[in-house]
């Protein structure tokens, strides 16, 4: 297939950001504070991993056998896309193919993404630490290798940051969404820590022997908190003016796993737990303020 005009490319990147905005209420007020074209770039990668994680968990899928041939299917596009081919079928893929070649992002990153929406297709359960932190890896630590490489830094040391800072964001995910994944058939969480703890998801997500629950909860929080620690110095080897990005979608995500800190019974709520549309449009606020201060003196980044 011909290269996308110029027209198409502008079309694409704004659908790419439509369905950021749509989709992605907590990334969204993170990503749209990163200058062009970084931001373009940003917003298609987040489509494109929209797209694969609908193939996976939407209503509309279909059966198992469905959505595995959709996933081999949106494989060999994403293939044919790295390789400079535009596909045909969704408005995402002149954007992703631009943005693909023009940060030169390998295909490793993208690859291990699917091998995890695949995993997850016939997931329901994982046994314990390392198997869940291979899976945080696959789906959310490659997000954060591939938006890093975006950003300019593809040293091993800041890409061992980018993972450990999508394995945060991953297992905040994890606690957030409990009741939401136990609907759709999978617990996230170590078996075989639940077991040592005497605890079922059942007995989570009814609150049954609060102190028990509250003591496994607060320590799976203390998991997802030493991956944000782990990953604090990744914030200032960005430049300045992409700064803010990471640390508005960090602050938001870190609020999250603060408010379960705090109360740990909010993972068995019937409410999910997040951060009000104010407390996001004030950490974007604040973070085009500290912008401006890194502008000025790039050393600070916190």
């Amino acid at each position: 297939m011909s290269p996308a005009s110029e027209s198409e490319l502008r079309r694409s990147y704004a659908a790419c950001e439509a369905i950021t905005r749509r989709e992605a209420a907590n990334f969204y007020h993170g990503l749209r504070l990163t200058p062009a074209p970084e931001r373009d770039g940003l917003f298609a990668l987040y489509a494109w991993m929209r797209e694969a994680d609908d193939l996976v968990d939407a209503d509309t899928a279909g059966d198992t056998a469905t959505r595995e041939a959709a996933l081999e299917r949106f494989g060999l596009q994403t293939e044919q896309a790295l390789g400079g081919e535009t596909p045909q079928g969704h408005q995402i893929w002149p954007a992703f193919v631009d943005a693909a070649a023009r940060w030169r992002l390998p295909a490793e990153p993208f690859r291990d993404m699917l091998a995890g929406q695949r995993q997850d297709l016939a997931l329901a359960s994982l046994p314990d630490w390392p198997a869940l932190r291979e899976f945080c890896r696959r789906v959310a630590s490659t997000v954060g290798v591939l938006c890093v490489r975006v950003w300019g830094l593809d040293d091993p040391s800041d890409l061992a940051l980018a993972e450990s800072r999508g394995i945060a964001f991953q297992l905040t995910n994890i606690l957030r969404d409990l009741r939401e994944d136990h609907d759709r058939g999978r617990v996230y969480l170590p078996q075989d820590e639940l077991q040592a703890a005497g605890l079922s998801i059942e007995d989570i997500l009814a609150w049954r022997e609060p102190a028990r629950c509250a003591a496994f909860i607060t320590a799976q929080a203390r998991r997802a908190r030493e991956h944000y620690r782990a990953s604090e110095s990744l914030d200032s080897r960005l430049r300045p003016e992409l700064r803010p990005t990471l640390w508005a979608m960090t602050r938001i995500y870190s609020g999250i796993l603060e408010r379960i800190e705090h109360d740990p019974a909010l993972v068995a709520a019937r409410r999910r737990v997040g951060l009000s549309t104010f407390r996001k449009v004030c950490i974007a606020v604040e973070a085009k303020r500290l912008g401006r201060r890194w502008a000025k003196s790039p050393a600070t980044a916190s």
